[in-house]
């Protein structure tokens, strides 16, 4: 008898490194502050085939998504998993919920190297984004009797951090911790250019944006960065009124060609040492 045919598995395909996880979408910024420090904020979003999609920071139960009676599809940015590439774990749901029945939640797979939002996504379409108190959105008019999702939603509105957004700029949050107060601005300028323009205003004492503020360090998130100024006593208004003076600064410093002075390097180092990344 001969020897058993041996079949080699096919190799797994390797998924493809992509720095920036939403560029391309509409309004990149704020696809990454839903996705990492907004907690309770939708947008509706444009499909390339005309329909619409409702994005949505967090979902009951950290779900994937879920297909909502009236044939409404949500997708829930703050999830459990990553296969690699959020943005193809995302349009994953996406097409998941186009074969799911209305009231159903999105049970989630390995996406595998499909498409990614970019594919499905209109690039040209609004994404306006809408911040909530609470949770209470999630609700359908059924739920609003129950006692089990009135105590659900209380558990999840006592997590909430009052959040607020720039009117100035984009891509801008201001939320409220209790004891601090932070905004965090999401820039789409490239890493290495934006990180020594920020180590040129740190060394030359301008990084702040006025009194009550101070530069605390530098998120990477997906690809971008996310500069972090704790607050004292400032609010949204008051930040709103010192952004166009501040990106005038950053625009002149963003602009310069000469090399780092002593100072200016030693500035960059302290912030890449004091730097997280987020993916």
């Amino acid at each position: 008898m001969g020897k058993k045919s041996r079949r080699t598995k096919p190799a797994k395909q390797r998924m493809p490194f992509v720095a920036r996880t939403f560029e391309g979408l509409p309004s990149e910024g704020d696809w990454v502050a839903l996705r990492e420090f907004v907690p309770s904020a939708t947008a509706t979003v444009g499909l390339r085939d005309g329909g619409t999609v409702r994005i949505c920071s967090l979902l009951p139960g950290a779900g994937a998504g879920l297909v909502r009676p009236d044939g409404e599809i949500w997708v829930g940015l703050q999830v459990m998993h990553n296969h690699g590439d959020i943005s193809r774990d995302l349009a994953h749901v996406i097409e998941i919920a186009r074969e799911t029945e209305p009231g159903t939640p999105i049970r989630m797979t390995a996406p595998g190297v499909g498409a990614r939002l970019q594919d499905l996504i209109d690039p040209d379409s609004d994404f306006e984004v809408e911040l909530h108190d609470g949770f209470d959105w999630w609700l359908v008019e059924q739920d609003r009797d129950s006692s089990a999702a009135a105590a659900a939603l209380e558990e999840a509105n006592a997590t909430i951090a009052p959040t607020t957004k720039l009117t100035a700029t984009d891509s801008a949050y201001v939320t409220d911790m209790g004891d601090h107060s932070y905004l965090r601005w999401i820039m789409l300028d490239d890493e290495g250019p934006l990180l020594d323009a920020f180590a040129r205003l740190r060394a030359a004492g301008t990084d702040s944006l006025g009194e009550g503020t101070e530069l605390i360090g530098i998120f990477r998130a997906h690809g971008l960065l996310v500069p972090v100024w704790e607050l004292d006593g400032v609010g949204a208004a008051e930040l709103d009124a010192a952004v166009p003076d501040f990106a005038a600064v950053l625009d002149e410093a963003k602009s310069r060609t000469d090399e780092l002075s002593s100072d200016e390097r030693t500035a960059r180092r302290e912030l890449i040492s004091r730097q997280v990344t987020i993916r």
